[in-house]
């Protein structure tokens, strides 16, 4: 097969025409491609096959006027694939069990995003008074160890300012469910540490991800520690843990899932995306960034809103009492603390980052059909758009309730779903635009 190729390299009349120009290149990236194959001294039907595929393909998307693969493209595809297979590297069902194990944590972070804002609204945070990251997974057995658990409770202010004469069977309904999300942490640490390791001995990963991994691994660690510090803030002086701190978490927890998410897609197999929608993503990550980053700030400002319970104040909407621009927005000295300590200013920045990334939303999911993109990059942008869409309308009928428990939840838990469908369009676009 390489003498055939080499024989057309010496042969080859010099073409003008544009057609023939790609045909003769594409040969000659064959022919190199060939090279390092038969270099490897592995599957070399394999690559045969493959090198026809690539030629039928070549000359399909010539014939359709489509953009031709260039040289360059064939050699470092064929060239990774053969050096892959040669150095032991990943092969494609590697990456689907890789991807299909980052999913499955990125759920379970999803669903401890769920339980922390149930645990925040029942007001739970705080029954556990003492962080033991390995014994603090075994939970009151007995009914004398309840009772040691309760009497730590009631030394700390929250007890004697707001749940002075609870009973033994309501502090249990709340110790269970910070011990929940505690127990869930440490399961997400295990999930997430002990597949690392097998998947890395089996030589899975693909080259460079493993400190990837371990830095998504490292997070998690940080972010156990982070929750203990918000805890330590509510328990002296106080009766709910400090904005700042809450912010910090939630935060974090975001910043994992979004990790997750974009370590999964980045294990995608790409598709060759058709000419149309390569030609209407001019811009088009950009806006996919921004629209990630919008998101980002609105879960921060969220959490400054769900720490000064400024969910609790100013229930209408699309006015704030009557107003547009509500009274005491900048009661605060200096101004810049109403940004973190003012509910009214927090639910006024809140509302207004809504407004901005669901229009944003919006704009971009029509700007990308309307330039004619097809397939997972239009498909993905209304998607992303539609989230947003009703992440704000879940807002508005949390807001208008008086947000109850269980809209509460509702409102955080999806807001964590949009997270996910804002990187993951990311993701989506930038892979269309390198192929």
């Amino acid at each position: 097969m390489i003498a055939k190729f080499a024989w057309f390299w010496q042969q080859a009349p010099e073409r003008t025409s544009q057609s023939e120009s790609h045909e003769f290149h594409s040969f000659s990236s064959v022919l190199l491609a060939a090279k390092f194959a038969k270099s490897s001294r592995k599957n070399e039907a394999d690559f045969a096959v493959g090198t026809l595929d690539c030629q039928a393909g070549l000359s399909s998307q010539a014939f359709k006027g489509a953009r031709p693969m260039g040289s360059t493209t064939m050699i470092r595809d064929a060239s990774s694939a053969a050096s892959a297979k040669a150095a032991g590297g990943t092969t494609e069902a590697a990456d689907r069990a890789v991807a299909a194990w980052l999913w499955a944590v990125a759920g379970l972070v999803l669903a401890m995003i769920v339980v922390g804002g149930a645990t925040r609204l029942t007001d739970s945070g705080l029954s556990i008074t003492e962080w033991k990251p390995i014994l603090g997974a075994i939970p009151p057995l007995t009914h004398a160890d309840w009772l040691e658990a309760f009497e730590k409770y009631r030394q700390i202010p929250e007890y004697h300012l707001v749940n002075k004469g609870m009973t033994l069977e309501e502090f249990e309904f709340i110790y269970w469910w910070e011990w929940s999300h505690r127990f869930l942490g440490r399961v997400i640490g295990l999930a997430f540490a002990f597949p690392l390791l097998f998947f890395w001995l089996r030589g899975s990963l693909r080259p460079g991800h493993l400190w990837k991994y371990l830095g998504v691994l490292a997070l998690g660690a940080v972010q156990g520690g982070i929750g203990w510090y918000m805890v330590q803030s509510g328990l002296v002086d106080r009766v709910d843990v400090s904005q700042y701190r809450l912010a910090l978490h939630l935060s974090v927890a975001f910043l994992i899932l979004g990790c997750l998410v974009w370590l999964a897609m980045d294990l995608k197999p790409r598709r060759v995306p058709s000419f149309r929608t390569v030609e209407a993503l001019d811009g088009a990550f950009a806006g996919a960034a921004l629209i990630v980053g919008l998101v980002f700030l609105q879960v921060v400002l969220g959490a400054f809103v769900a720490g000064l319970k400024a969910g609790l104040h100013f229930n209408t909407w699309p006015l704030m009492n009557g107003a547009l621009i509500p009274e005491g927005l900048f009661s605060e000295v200096p101004w810049v603390l109403n940004f973190f300590e003012n509910p009214t200013t927090t639910q006024f920045n809140h509302r207004i980052v809504a407004y901005v990334v669901v229009a944003l939303g919006l704009w971009h999911a029509w700007t990308i059909i309307r330039r004619g993109a097809e397939g997972d990059v239009r498909a993905s942008a209304l998607l992303l758009a539609g989230g947003l869409a009703a992440q704000m309308a879940l807002g508005i009928v949390t807001l208008l309730h008086a947000v109850p428990i269980g809209l509460g939840i509702a409102h955080q838990g999806f807001a964590a779903v949009v997270m996910a469908l804002a990187v993951r369009h990311m993701a989506i676009v930038l892979d269309a635009k390198r192929a």
